[in-house]
Parts: C-alpha cells; sequence; structure tokens
C-alpha cells in the first residue's frame, strides 16, 4: 500500500452513541462517512467473553477486536463461539468480518480467508450442528490493515427470512476449490419488525454461480456486481434498486482493492445505485478472492409497504 493510501482514516465501527462503543475497522477510507453507525441509540451492555455488548429496541449488537496469536483458525472460532453464546435464544442477523492480511498465508499455506472460513465453520456447526447453514446471516469479510481480526454482529428477536441470489450459488455450497470449509454466510437477511422492515445485503461481488468474473476488469466486474445486486434486491421484496425512490435510510459500503479506481467506480455509482441521502463510504480493502476489485454492501431501515420502486 502506497505511503498515500495509508494516511487516509481508518473507518470507525460505533454501535452507540458512548465512546466504549467505537471499534477501528482498521479499514482506510478513501471518501465519505468515516464512521460506520447504523444503531447510534445502543447502550452498553456488558461483555461475554471477549465481545462487547450493546442493545437498542429489539436489537442485540456485539463487536471484538483480538490479535490472532494463535492463528487466524482458531481466533476466529473463539470469536464466533462467543457471539453464539452470547446470541442465545435469538437471530443472528448480520456480520462484519475485517480480516488481517486477508489473501497471505496463515502459515500454514492456507489462505487467511480460507483459514478464517474454516474457524467460523466449525464454531458454527459445534453450536447448532450439521445443518447450521440455513440459519446463516448476511456477512461480509475483507482485508484490514490492522494486526487484529475484528467482527461486528447485530441479532434479532424476530425471526429473520436469509435470501439467496439466483445468478449465484449459495456461499455455503461452494465446491472445495474455493477452501476446505464454504463460507458461512447468507447474501442478504430479511427483518421484519411491525410496520418497518430492515435488510442487510451481503459484501456483494463479481461471482456468478462460484466462479470470479472478469479478472482484474474493474468495469466488467462493477457491472456484474451492479446486477448481482439487482438480483437481491428483487429477491429481497425489494424492487430493481434497492428500495430506491422509496422511504428507507440506506447505508452503503464499497470496498475497493485498488484506491486508484476510486474516480471510475464513484462516478459509476452515482448514476446507477446511489440516491440523494445515500450514505456512502468508499474504502481501501483487499476482497476474499484476489482478482476482485470491487465488493459493494448496503443496509436499509425502515423499509414501509408500498414503497415506490423504480
Amino acid at each position: 500500500m502506497s505511503p498515500a493510501v495509508s494516511e487516509y482514516p481508518s473507518l470507525k465501527i460505533a454501535l452507540g452513541g458512548d465512546a466504549t462503543a467505537v471499534f477501528d475497522a482498521g479499514v482506510p477510507v478513501l471518501a465519505g462517512e468515516m464512521t460506520d453507525n447504523l444503531f447510534a441509540t445502543a447502550q452498553s451492555a456488558g461483555r461475554i467473553g471477549g465481545l462487547s455488548l450493546f442493545n437498542t429496541g429489539a436489537w442485540v449488537l456485539g463487536a471484538v477486536s483480538r490479535s490472532p496469536t494463535t492463528g487466524i483458525e482458531s481466533c476466529a472460532q473463539r470469536i464466533y463461539t462467543d457471539i453464539l453464546r452470547a446470541t442465545r435464544g435469538l437471530c443472528l442477523a448480520r456480520i462484519w468480518n475485517y480480516v488481517p492480511a486477508i489473501n497471505e498465508s496463515d502459515g500454514s499455506g492456507l489462505e487467511n480467508y480460507r483459514a478464517f472460513c474454516r474457524g467460523r465453520s466449525r464454531a458454527f456447526e459445534e453450536c447448532h450442528g450439521r445443518g447450521f447453514e440455513a440459519g446463516v446471516p448476511a456477512a461480509s469479510a475483507v482485508g484490514c490493515q490492522s494486526p487484529s481480526l475484528t467482527v461486528a454482529f447485530a441479532a434479532c428477536r424476530a425471526a429473520p427470512r436469509h435470501v439467496e441470489n439466483p445468478r449465484q450459488v449459495p456461499a455455503y455450497r461452494y465446491p472445495p476449490e474455493h477452501g476446505p470449509r464454504a463460507p458461512s454466510f447468507a447474501r442478504a437477511t430479511v427483518v421484519a419488525d411491525g410496520e418497518e422492515t430492515t435488510v442487510f445485503i451481503s459484501g456483494t461481488a463479481a461471482i456468478l454461480g462460484h466462479a470470479t468474473v472478469a479478472a482484474d476488469d474493474i468495469g466488467a466486474q462493477l457491472g456484474c456486481t451492479l446486477e448481482n445486486l439487482r438480483e437481491i434486491s428483487l429477491a429481497c421484496g425489494l424492487g430493481p434498486g434497492l428500495d430506491r425512490g422509496g422511504r428507507s435510510s440506506r447505508h452503503f459500503k464499497v470496498y475497493l482493492r485498488q484506491a486508484a479506481d476510486y474516480p471510475q467506480v464513484a462516478a459509476t455509482l452515482a448514476g446507477r445505485l446511489f440516491a440523494p441521502g445515500d450514505r456512502v463510504s468508499y474504502l481501501h480493502a483487499d476482497i476474499c478472492r484476489r482478482p476482485l476489485l470491487v465488493e459493494i454492501e448496503a443496509t436499509l431501515f425502515g423499509i414501509r409497504a408500498g414503497s415506490a420502486w423504480d
């Protein structure tokens, strides 16, 4: 990473208004929102294991940053074991993972992302047994500059609906060529609470079936990513444009492997995805597969029936 990029501020994850609820993701912010504060009214609710917990309304939140001194796999398994213990009786709706040196080797010849996936999967299986995949929530996992593995989650009391993209193989069914354990996440999670609905869209990139599309071509990858977001939006019941034109509050994070791609990507997304009032962060981060150059995630709050879809 160039010195110019390394001088950008790091994304902060806030799980409330208290200073103790702020975690450093270790991901440089190229432009836009510097703090990801989706649950501004949350209050501290103690700790379980290494997790700091918070709650607001029907939501239970948590986050932890831990140094993987015994390896990424065991660190991920321990963190997820704590998460599953803290959310017993609740439903996980969204998990954000910031993985140090995500595309580098863990020292045993396994890529850090694949080691992370194995640890995460083992924690889910130990808690829920075989077939746990049916309950895994929306998630993202991108690289960070921090030496610590940082994980944040949102859980709810209402039973969510987990959604897949018909253009893609579910991540938890990827074949072994993508690692010894498939990634444990759904493409999106929909949480209905009374008259309003919250939707979490996982990190979305240029993957069709389970194969990477247009390796190292940012324009083609961005086009494929936008088509995948359109299909996920339809599957979630949001129309083709992620409730664009509706009354929801829309939050986006755009991860770029190459900071130099920012002007092209920002110009395209301004015309094809974003609307006035959207909250957007452009971030410089390695992505789970080396050929992938861009990944986009979204969180939508306050979706109401009858939104004016475009």
